[in-house]
């Protein structure tokens, strides 16, 4: 059963204003590159330069709404650190993630597909960095038929996959094996080992009761498979998160590798 969609309390940095603020501005001389995400990083120098001097380097708060339906938006946003949960919500509030998007990809796929909304919202579930470039630019760039148009076909077929693998996931498998492959799908997609994340939140991703999320998190624990403490979580071990979920993981990460070229796990353990 789906829960209210409740995303609140999970703020890492101390900014000003409330969860749904902007994405704030960082100045570009973070030392950060639009190259540590992968679609970028895979464009040849020709099809990268034309777009470098637009994208905005920013920094995604926890919580933040990136888009939600039936707004419009005129931003499509490239994560090199930031994880966005992809939600579908109801009428009455209630929502379940059904993907994830991080430094391998790029949120807000539906504006280079043509669309100018989308019925799911989009949330930084891991804040981090990322860069934001105007739609109109990269549409441009997408209709030339060069790699960009190549990679984010190659893209939204991966994420198709993940999102009907997630519907299956959901609707067939135990509250652990969906923790497990929640987990596995994030580890792959965070810049390090340690998850912040508090219980509630996992539930509300997963549409599912915290206190199942709790008695399956306190399981892996017990294996020696993670840690988690005050909203900190760390995999300790791999292999055995994997050998305990489900199969839909690996569905997921072979159409990505298979699609993008990326490994099933970009974690070194």
């Amino acid at each position: 059963m789906l829960k209210p969609c409740i995303i609140r309390s999970f703020r890492i940095f101390d900014f000003p204003g409330n969860q749904t603020d902007l994405p704030v501005p960082l100045p570009q001389s973070i030392g950060l590159s639009p190259r540590d995400n992968g679609l970028l990083a895979a464009l040849p120098d020709s099809e990268y330069d034309y777009l470098r001097p637009h994208l905005k380097a920013i920094l995604l708060q926890q919580g933040t709404s990136l888009y939600e339906s039936p707004t419009e938006t005129h931003y499509v946003y490239f994560p090199t650190e930031a994880i966005v949960a992809l939600m579908c919500v109801m009428e009455d509030g209630k929502c379940g993630e059904i993907a994830v998007a991080g430094r391998e990809g790029v949120v807000g796929i539906s504006l280079l597909m043509g669309g100018y909304t989308t019925p799911t919202r989009a949330t930084v579930r891991m804040p981090g960095h990322a860069y934001r470039i105007r739609s109109a630019i990269v549409k441009e760039a997408f209709s030339h038929a060069g790699e960009l148009q190549r990679l984010t076909l190659h893209y939204t077929q991966a994420l198709l996959t993940q999102m009907a693998q997630t519907s299956a996931c959901n609707r067939h498998h135990s509250v652990e094996r969906q923790l497990c492959r929640w987990l596995l799908l994030s580890d792959d997609r965070a810049p390090h080992r340690e998850l912040s994340m508090t219980h509630e939140l996992i539930a509300n991703m997963l549409g599912v009761r915290r206190e199942g999320v709790t008695e399956a998190a306190g399981r892996l624990q017990k294996a020696g498979l993670i840690t988690y403490h005050r909203g900190r979580l760390i995999i300790l071990d791999r292999p055995g998160l994997e050998a305990r979920s489900c199969e839909c993981y690996r569905v997921i990460a072979r159409e990505y590798s298979r699609l993008l070229g990326e490994p099933a796990t970009t974690q070194p353990y």
